[in-house]
């Protein structure tokens, strides 16, 4: 299975929304996605790990990459973490991971 298999997706009978473990570095320089190792999504982000400005940050982010309004990325998993697990409502996982792969390339 490629990284990017490795996404995992809702329950059955539950809306669309397909998941991704997200390893976020804030304080960055500039905002980018930097790819998929070991299933695992990489990015940075410039702002700050306060008060939730780096999360609000990712979430525009994956947002602005995969073509969806900011409202349907949610953080799942892992505010105050690195690691982190971002649902995005409407795309199902395979989708995800074209858009993902998409804007990678």
């Amino acid at each position: 299975m490629n990284e990017l298999g490795k996404l995992a997706s809702a329950g059955k009978g539950a809306p669309a929304a397909g998941r991704i473990a997200v390893r976020l570095r804030p304080g960055g320089r500039g905002d980018a996605l930097l790819g998929i190792e070991d299933g695992v999504l990489r990015a940075r982000v410039s702002a700050p790990p306060l008060d939730g400005r780096a999360n609000k940050a990712l979430r525009k982010l994956i947002a602005k990459r995969v073509g969806v309004p900011f409202s349907r990325v949610e953080l799942v998993r892992g505010e105050k973490s690195r690691d982190k697990l971002i649902a995005v409502a409407g795309v199902d996982a395979e989708e995800l991971a074209r858009r993902l792969a998409e804007a990678d390339a």
